[in-house]
């Protein structure tokens, strides 16, 4: 669906904006209102506010419902019943003690994040913390303290990887308009990326860790007690060679081994490179798209067809190697996907709420009355990404669209090589910033971590504000050097 022409000015656009959040965070906060219903509720009012017609209405809410849908149960529902698994087999506790081991329990955020930080080189934020989730939260019961000591360095390991370094969509959208080199952006974009999650999200996660607590929710995959659940099928969560629940021997069952683990884990993040690294080949033009064999790797590389054979590997592997009958894996599969039904409806109606933003004009409006601000020009792409974020929510949009604004004048100051990717890299860092109630990843943090929206946006909101501001002040030094 395409933007609508915007009935307002600038001005009252984003006043209709600003009095949305307000609006929304009212009615969850105070009210107490269940956020998907608040977000359904604002998104149908917004949409009236901004000049939407009304016969339109039904099909923008419908808008951002159905993308963010798309991309988002397909890949929380495989998530989900892979960490399940993962957390039944034990196969999640092997991997969290050789992680330990190698690092010490004190550093053990810090691993977390740098396993984070390799993993999330081909993909993107969602699939990455998805998969990472039954190793963060088996990592924070083993050592307690607040869930955010461990899972905040890793989701910020993803979510720096993925708004700076390519072949990440973003970085790589504001590369092409710009006209910078994507080679050039990927080698400064990755050690800016690795120093910024470093200052901007490990250290501010220890202060906000030791300030906010938050406990490990047990709705996804159930509270761990020594390798077993409290929600698990008759006689899935035994012991090997123990009984069920009903006093049943059950079949010899053995805990995966490290290789094991870490193979599966492996697998969709090497699938899904699949897909990313070609396609940045094809825009590129090194590859040809119409090619038969780069067609199929990028469909093995689709993050969701990457899950699912993933979600059957481990079926094979963690499960009926290990001494479980597929009657068993599938029960634990079913239970995993029940808790997940509020996480994917939120994360949508978070879409939807930002795509009716989108479809009201606000962006344009905004867009157009900031292309003249005159100022440095990395200061000003970092200013109208970092407002453009604010006010729709969708970081995409906002690379995409600053990008596009700022290209004339970067073609006009003839920039070298370098310049070029800075910018790159402030565009990214203002898309980055304040993630709030527009944003469909806020919602999957916030379900996911098992957090309210008021403690959400003291935390995920501040950590990624302090992530795109470091990444932003690295990019503003070298400009102002060189």
């Amino acid at each position: 669906m395409e933007a609508i022409d915007p009935a307002y000015g600038a001005t009252t656009l984003l006043l209709i904006a600003a009095g949305a959040v307000a609006a929304l965070l009212f009615l969850i906060i105070k009210v107490k209102l269940h956020a998907f219903v608040a977000l359904v509720l604002v998104s149908v009012l917004t949409a009236l506010a901004a000049g939407i017609p009304v016969g339109d209405v039904p099909d923008a809410i419908s808008y951002g419902f159905s993308n963010t849908l798309g991309s988002v149960a397909l890949l929380v529902g495989f998530g989900v019943m892979l960490g399940r698994l993962l957390e039944v087999t034990g196969g999640a506790q092997v991997l969290a003690d050789t992680l330990i081991a190698r690092f010490g329990e004190k550093r053990a955020p810090f691993a977390l994040g740098v396993a984070a930080l390799l993993f999330g080189f081909p993909i993107f934020f969602d699939a990455g913390l998805v998969v990472f989730l039954p190793i963060i939260m088996t990592v924070a019961r083993r050592f307690g303290g607040s869930l955010l000591l461990y899972g905040l360095p890793a989701a910020g390991a993803f979510a720096a990887m993925h708004a700076l370094v390519p072949p990440h969509p973003g970085p790589v959208a504001a590369a092409e308009a710009l006209g910078a080199s994507i080679g050039v952006t990927l080698l400064v974009g990755a050690p800016v990326a690795v120093l910024s999650w470093y200052i901007g999200v490990l250290l501010v996660s220890r202060v906000i860790g030791r300030r906010v607590h938050v406990d490990v929710p047990t709705a996804l995959f159930g509270e761990m007690n020594g390798g077993t659940t409290n929600s698990e099928p008759d006689g899935a969560g035994d012991t090997p060679g123990g009984t069920g629940a009903k006093g049943v021997a059950t079949a010899a069952r053995t805990v995966p081994s490290f290789a094991s683990v870490l193979g599966v884990l492996l697998l969709p993040f090497v699938l899904i490179s699949f897909n990313t690294v070609l396609d940045t080949l094809v825009t590129a033009g090194i590859l040809e798209e119409d090619a038969t064999w780069v067609r199929y790797l990028m469909l093995l590389g689709n993050t969701s067809v990457a899950l699912l054979i993933t979600v059957i590997v481990a079926a094979v592997v963690l499960g009926l190697r290990r001494g479980r009958s597929m009657d068993e894996v599938s029960a634990l599969y079913d239970n995993a996907l029940g808790p997940i039904c509020s996480v994917i409806l939120i994360t949508g109606a978070g879409g939807m709420f930002g795509g009716v933003l989108r479809l009201s004009g606000i962006g344009s409006a905004l867009s157009d009355s900031l292309s003249g601000l005159g100022m440095s020009l990395i200061v000003q792409a970092f200013i109208i990404a970092t407002l453009l974020r604010v006010a729709q929510g969708s970081a995409t949009v906002a690379i995409t669209t600053t990008a596009g604004l700022i290209s004339a004048a970067a073609a006009e100051a003839s920039l070298g090589s370098l310049h070029l990717t800075l910018l790159v890299i402030a565009i990214a860092a203002g898309s980055t910033v304040l993630s709030h109630v527009n944003d469909s990843g806020f919602w999957l943090v916030s379900r996911f971590f098992g957090m309210d929206v008021k403690t959400t946006l003291k935390t995920w909101t501040v950590m990624e504000t302090t992530l795109g501001l470091t990444a932003f002040a690295f990019s503003l030094v070298v400009w102002l050097v060189i």
